[in-house]
């Protein structure tokens, strides 16, 4: 039954399952000392509308926002420097994303099933993780900055509604069905670096 939370500066890190399944919980306002937050740490908190992540967080663990059906909106400030396997997947009402300059790594299933139509990959990620934006249906546009080196297996499938997408000049792998099932990609450029493009590419 638990509604609102307010982590005090004092807590350095959220554990594990912390939150996990808290679903009235609607409102969450963590402290400016918190470095990371751990694994499923607010996974199926379905009332959670939006999350405000502090400047001091370096880490988002996997599966920590994962199933947060009415998360709409995050922003991933540039001192974190990785995003975990599934830390977003399936937030289908997650629409807007902004990723932080420092993100080095994204992870698979990162956002999977997300409803988001755009996304900028800052220059500062150099992989992008298996099915890491796969399913997100309503995509319709992505920018690969110029420091991604690999895009995982099946990164955009059934991205059915992409239709623009531009790959950095850094990007030496293509992996298997990345692009798979985006049947609304009309044209794409694939940069001289790309030494690989995997089967249904």
């Amino acid at each position: 039954s638990l509604s609102s939370i307010t982590i005090p500066d004092s807590v350095i890190s959220i554990g594990s399952y912390a939150f996990q399944s808290c679903t009235s919980l609607s409102n969450i306002t963590i402290g400016d000392s918190v470095t990371s937050i751990g694994s499923s740490a607010f996974q199926y908190c379905t009332s959670l509308t939006s999350i405000i992540i502090p400047d001091s967080v370096t880490s988002i663990g996997g599966s920590a926002f994962s199933d947060c059906s009415n998360l709409s909106s995050i922003t991933i400030p540039d001192s974190v420097t990785s995003i975990g396997d599934y830390a977003f997947s399936s937030c289908t009402s997650l629409s807007s994303i902004t990723i932080g300059d420092s993100v080095t790594s994204i992870g698979a299933y990162a956002f999977y099933n997300c409803s988001v139509t755009s996304i900028n990959i800052p220059s500062s990620v150099t992989s992008i993780g298996d099915n890491a934006f796969s399913s997100c249906t309503s995509l319709t546009s992505i920018t690969i900055g110029d420091s991604v080196i690999s895009i995982g297996n099946n990164a955009f499938q059934n991205c059915s509604n992409l239709s623009s997408i531009t790959i950095g000049d850094s990007v030496t792998s293509i992996g298997n069905s990345a692009f798979y099932n985006c049947s609304s990609l009309s044209s794409i450029t694939i940069p001289d670096s790309v030494i690989s493009i995997g089967s249904y590419a």
